[in-house]
């Protein structure tokens, strides 16, 4: 090993090797060192606790939506976005080597990525079962499947498992793409006049009739562009909701400031996630 990679730090995934959270990693942050983790949770206790600098975290994709699980975990996290990134998504359909596609019955991968390739699903006519993630269903065909068996995963999982490619590109879409979100334990916001900017925040609305509306007229009347709002029930509640959103613009710029504050007027607790730069690849 060298000096290099001795001394880098680690950024956490979840997944194993060969999952596309890696692949984000190895891509958007090669100065870090990816480490698997079993769980979302234990991703974000890995960057909380010190044993990692970053964690990759995906949180939506352009064909299966938002990955649920991190909208929950990030208000409670006490982690901070520095940075989005936007990987465009190929899934291939691999098997152990000498399988035939005609033998194939049964396909295994993470529910999101059997979601975004329901049309070879269909149209081979296999059972879909759900795998904990992508490139732990590789490893598992690698160690223990039967020619009846395929899964859906990344080249790379391909690579490090063995496995043949029985075909490429098996996503529904070619835009398929995947948004993930670089956090760490410490704010890294992005300085005024950096570029276009995107503020992330959760907030939850006061118990008052028209309390989400009032919340949310600051952006139109201040001209704020308010790219994401999504909801999700808190505690197994249908009475409480936290609302996650994006809104382009800086917090010290007059328009998005104005916007907060008549936001925080009308909330019962709002939180900034993170305060940075707009990838590249938003648009």
């Amino acid at each position: 090993m060298s000096d290099s990679q001795a001394t880098k730090k680690a950024i956490a995934y979840q997944g194993e090797p060969g999952a596309f959270s890696e692949l984000a990693c190895i891509t958007f942050a090669p100065s870090y060192d990816p480490s698997p983790c079993a769980t979302f949770e234990r991703a974000f206790e890995a960057v909380a606790s010190g044993r990692a600098e970053r964690a990759m975290l995906p949180v939506e994709n352009s064909l299966a939506g938002r990955v649920s699980d991190i909208h929950h975990l990030l208000p409670e996290a006490d982690l901070h976005i520095v940075a989005e990134h936007f990987l465009p998504v190929e899934h291939h359909l691999m098997a152990r080597p000498g399988a035939r596609l005609e033998d194939i019955k049964v396909v295994r991968s993470h529910a999101m990525a059997l979601g975004q390739c329901r049309g070879v699903i269909e149209e081979l006519g296999v059972r879909p079962e759900v795998s904990g993630d992508t490139a732990g269903a590789a490893r598992w065909l690698a160690d223990s499947g039967a020619a009846g068996d395929a899964v859906i995963a990344s080249i790379r999982a391909a690579e490090i498992y063995g496995l043949e490619v029985l075909r490429a590109n098996v996503e529904d879409a070619k835009h398929n793409t995947t948004r993930f979100l670089e956090m760490a334990r410490e704010p890294d916001d992005a300085a005024l006049g950096d570029g276009p900017i995107v503020t992330s925040f959760v907030f939850q609305v006061r118990n008052i009739p028209a309390a989400l509306y009032k919340a949310l007229g600051g952006f139109a009347t201040n001209g704020v562009n308010m790219t994401k709002l999504e909801s999700y029930q808190l505690e197994g509640s249908f009475s409480a909701s936290m609302f996650y959103a994006d809104a382009e613009g800086h917090p010290q710029e007059e328009p998005m400031r104005l916007a907060l504050e008549e936001l925080s007027f009308f909330s019962s607790s709002l939180k900034i996630l993170g305060v940075y730069k707009s990838a590249r690849d938003r648009g």
